[in-house]
């Protein structure tokens, strides 16, 4: 965004900010230092970010991965589900033991849907595969997620993935000798022959595109969720050890979803009990798809309350 505006604007962040009254501290800093939009990109961050922007009507803000909006506060996300569900369409075939794992952050619809998303991705081409969650309360706990990831290769998982955002998953795949996923950003040169892929965040034409319209006068707050297509998930070169026909299914599965005849959340889809919840020739409504709070049979465990 800095580059595309170059000489037009001044950016400043703040990194490593809790979720907590420190969030709305920083928030209010930002906008009281006069910044015109303030990007707050923690899912934790929606409240204060709502809170701020009624004290600063004339700032405008958006907010990442939320589902609150006001006057002044867009909100943004990715279908970074999609990108999970090419990941586990890649660990369904080339796991051995059947078993996948996956490392959870905290039990929010977006961390949910990207579990289901893989799990149902990895059923698509092989319907034996069950997966096994560890949630670690945390977005970045290096020790955290690896002991889950080790826990889990101990109970047979060999091929691993996460919405976590430290390379340990994939560290310890490497020396574990199993296969892994980034997540967020390109892990390989943490786990060279861990790493099969990698399904990464690119928000540099969302950024581009609202402060250009700050600049211009014309922003609105609007509610944005770019995928494949968009080139906001980007699933990074595959692997050498992805067999030929592999790769082949599954950028023919990658073009699908971008061209949209592929939907993820397509049914038949049944919850753990074997209750339908999404019927053949049916798509998971976008709503519920959002507010999404059950584990998709195949799955195992429970979801924490």
């Amino acid at each position: 965004m800095e580059k595309a505006l170059t000489g037009k604007v001044k950016t400043t962040y703040v990194e490593n900010v809790p979720e907590s009254a420190d969030a709305e501290r920083v928030i209010r800093q930002l906008a009281a230092d006069g910044n015109k939009i303030i990007f707050t990109t923690s899912f934790g961050f929606m409240n204060p970010t709502l809170k701020v922007a009624q004290s600063f009507p004339n700032t405008d803000f958006a907010h990442a991965t939320g589902y609150k909006m006001a006057k002044n506060v867009a909100i943004y996300q990715a279908r970074s589900w999609e990108g999970a569900y090419m990941l586990g369409v890649l660990a369904g075939k080339m796991t051995k033991s059947n078993i996948l794992g996956f490392v959870g952050s905290y039990p929010v619809p977006e961390v949910i849907r990207n579990i289901d998303a893989y799990t149902l991705g990895a059923q698509s081409v092989n319907p034996k595969i069950k997966t096994k969650v560890i949630w670690v309360s945390s977005w970045y706990d290096p020790a955290r997620e690896r002991q889950a990831a080790e826990t889990m290769i101990a109970q047979g998982a060999d091929v691993l993935s996460q919405n976590t955002d430290s390379p340990a998953v994939i560290q310890t795949a490497e020396e574990k000798g199993v296969y892994a996923f980034g997540w967020d950003s390109d892990m390989a040169k943490f786990g060279p022959k861990a790493q099969l892929v990698a399904s990464t965040l690119n928000w540099s034409r969302y950024y581009t595109d609202s402060v250009k319209q700050v600049l211009a006068g014309t922003w609105k707050p609007t509610d944005t969720l770019w995928g494949m297509k968009e080139g906001m998930v980007v699933l990074t070169p595959l692997s050498s050890a992805v067999p030929p026909a592999v790769a082949k299914l599954f950028n023919e599965k990658k073009q699908a979803i971008i061209d949209g005849k592929l939907m993820p959340f397509a049914g038949p889809i049944k919850d753990q009990a074997g209750i339908v919840k999404v019927a053949t020739g049916a798509v998971m409504p976008l709503k519920e798809l959002m507010s999404l709070n059950f584990y998709v049979q195949g799955v195992e465990g429970s979801i924490p309350k």
